[in-house]
């Protein structure tokens, strides 16, 4: 039995899908978005995505991640590490 709980495991699964996204978005050189304008491609809530760009960006090191802007909402800046 795994030690594991379906709230973890769905955290995990909202993590890797986003990081998924943005290495792919990311492949060809740095990228801007807020996460409002992303929401239905990664199938998560704009405060969800914000949640997680700031627990990714202490914890992935294939990305560099970073709040660009803050006018009306968060701007991202992404780009591989």
């Amino acid at each position: 039995m795994s030690a594991t709980t379906p709230s973890q495991n769905d955290t995990r699964s909202k993590e890797e899908r986003l990081r998924t996204f943005l290495r792919r978005k990311a492949s060809d050189g740095e990228v801007y978005f807020k996460s409002k304008f992303i929401a239905d491609e990664v199938n998560l809530s704009p405060k969800e995505i914000g949640a997680l760009m700031v627990k990714l960006k202490d914890s992935t090191t294939e990305l560099e991640i970073e709040k660009w802007s803050y006018t009306s909402a968060t701007t991202w800046r992404v780009e591989p590490s």
